[in-house]
């Protein structure tokens, strides 16, 4: 009886150390090299871009090649720039963003997978713009190093895609011959192995 409770007794610990989970690896935006942007038409024959000067976000992943990955990105509406107070005051009024309404855009991944080409990823989410949910697909083109200087791991990400302005409701009384409606939304991202 001893011996059975024995091999029991090991039977038990092996299976925990066998299907012990691995946690989940977290990596932190590093904001003084970062940057989320976005660009779209003026009177159809330029491009305006623009950018967020604040936001955050974050990636948890529980594979080394960024599988399965979940990244999170909020906003600041009210940080919102483009080289022009005016522009970016009436960016910010109800014509627009509405900022005080909707105060932040956020982002959520629901899928994140590899494609046939190493190092590029499809991101898969939901968008939330003025106070509406929509999903959209990103595509991410991710690199691996080491910081020189703190000899901590980190990634960049190269991050694109489009997004309708209208279906978020963004300045629905302006013309698309004056300011486009789709939108190319971009960001360069390094972030930091925790």
């Amino acid at each position: 009886m001893k011996k059975l409770s024995l091999i029991t007794a090991v039977f038990f610990a092996t299976s925990l150390v066998s299907f012990k989970s691995v946690e989940d690896t977290t990596w932190s935006l590093d904001s003084p090299h970062a940057r989320l942007g976005f660009s779209t038409t003026h009177l159809m024959v330029s491009e305006l871009e623009g950018f967020f000067k604040v936001f955050q976000a974050t990636v948890t992943a529980p594979n080394t090649d960024f599988t399965d990955a979940v990244v999170t990105m909020s906003a600041d509406v009210s940080s919102v720039s483009t080289d022009n107070d005016q522009r970016d005051t009436h960016l910010k009024s109800a014509d627009f963003f509405d900022a005080t309404k909707y105060p932040s855009i956020e982002f959520k991944s629901t899928s994140f997978k590899t494609t046939n080409v190493a190092g590029i990823y499809e991101v898969k989410g939901n968008l939330t713009i003025h106070g509406i949910t929509k999903p959209i697909t990103f595509t991410a083109l991710a690199r691996t190093g080491t910081n020189p200087m703190s000899k901590k791991i980190i990634t960049g990400f190269k991050i694109s895609g489009k997004i309708n302005r209208s279906d978020f409701g963004i300045g629905g009384s302006i013309p698309a011959a004056i300011v486009g409606e789709e939108v190319e939304v971009f960001a360069n991202a390094e972030f930091v192995k925790n």
